[in-house]
């Protein structure tokens, strides 16, 4: 059952309206006015609520549901016990986030400024946002319309951000140009110097960062993770990427459009990426390197030379993953001999 202390409950529903959020069908239609209070996992589902059956490895795990309704494919439909009700459409996994959406809603708190909240002068704050307590917001701040600031966030001067923006708790934003849409989540840091250093006569000294971050539309960037500032051109997430946790994206790096970065992987300075760029967790970029479009870059690879579009590679130094795997073989063979 979903904690109701964090999240709203809009049920419960109809299996007549599950149906329609889900773009499913109800096996008897007879059952369209049974109600559904919750969604669970098949594993800790009861009465009163619906679970979502999709996985076809965990085939034999069907026989274990115990809620009052699933929604499967109709391959799975001979799996479902006998007084489940069944709902089937070709996307299981679909339907169970559209009726997450629709049944469920975080708990925020409503519009307003928090009394502890620093806010300068200058700063331009759209319709309907939320700046929580400690929350800083500097000088010729442009911040659009229902925008959400959780509590000591900050936001340094002059930096934008466009409509329906969430910046996480502790997270901090500077040098930045946000669009519309964006999650940074807690912790994050975003616009900071990049790690860039000249040495000379045994002594490190700092280069100047002086370009800025561009954030497109429809990001989220992790818990902890960092982008660095361009250290003269941009660094730039282009739209609709997914940055995850614990992620660092160096000085002048270039996202295109659907990038996914998942947890811990880092990315060297003045590196590009075409659109819809997958890395697996803990892959590691190194500078100034070309990564073409659908690129797929399995988790832990070492990345030392640019990667063609459309390429999977593993391991490291990554190789395509074919010949990844060869070699694994070759090396399982040799162990047994």
């Amino acid at each position: 059952m979903i904690d109701s202390r964090f999240y709203k409950n809009n049920g419960p529903l109809s299996l007549a309206k599950i149906a329609s959020v889900c773009e499913a069908e109800l096996v008897d239609g007879s059952k369209a006015d049974v109600m559904i209070n919750d969604i669970a996992s098949i594993f800790s589902g009861q009465e009163g609520e619906i679970c979502f059956f999709f996985d076809r490895k965990k085939k034999e795990k069907a026989a274990l549901i115990k809620t009052t309704a699933c929604v499967t494919s109709p391959a799975f439909v001979e799996l479902i016990p006998q007084g489940v009700i069944v709902l089937t459409c070709e996307n299981p996994h679909d339907a169970f986030v559209k009726l997450n959406r629709f049944m469920y809603e975080e708990i925020l708190p409503k519009p307003g400024i928090h009394a502890s909240a620093v806010v300068a002068a200058t700063a331009q704050i759209g319709k309907n946002c939320y700046i929580g307590a400690n929350a800083v917001v500097g000088e010729n701040v442009q911040i659009g319309d229902n925008c959400f600031l959780e509590p000591n966030c900050t936001i340094g001067d002059n930096c934008v951000l466009g409509n329906s923006c969430r910046i996480g708790a502790n997270a901090n934003v500077m040098h930045a140009i946000i669009g519309n849409n964006v999650y940074i989540y807690g912790g994050a840091r975003i616009g900071w110097d990049g790690f860039g250093f000249q040495t000379v006569n045994g002594r490190h000294n700092r280069i100047p960062q002086l370009g800025r971050v561009i954030i497109g539309n429809d990001v989220e960037i992790g818990a902890n993770s960092c982008v660095d500032r361009g250290a003269l051109d941009d660094t730039v997430i282009g739209d609709g990427c997914r940055i995850d946790n614990l992620v660092q994206v160096a000085h002048n790096d270039k996202l295109g459009k659907g990038c996914i970065l998942v947890a811990q992987v880092g990315v060297a300075g003045s590196c590009s990426f075409g659109n819809y760029v997958v890395a697996g967790g803990q892959a590691g970029f190194a500078d100034h390197l070309e990564i073409g479009d659908m690129a797929q870059i399995g988790a832990q690879s070492g990345v030392m030379k640019n990667i063609e579009a459309g390429t999977t590679v593993m391991g490291t130094p990554a190789i395509g993953a074919r010949d990844f795997m060869k070699q694994a073989a070759y090396i399982q063979k040799l162990l047994k001999k």
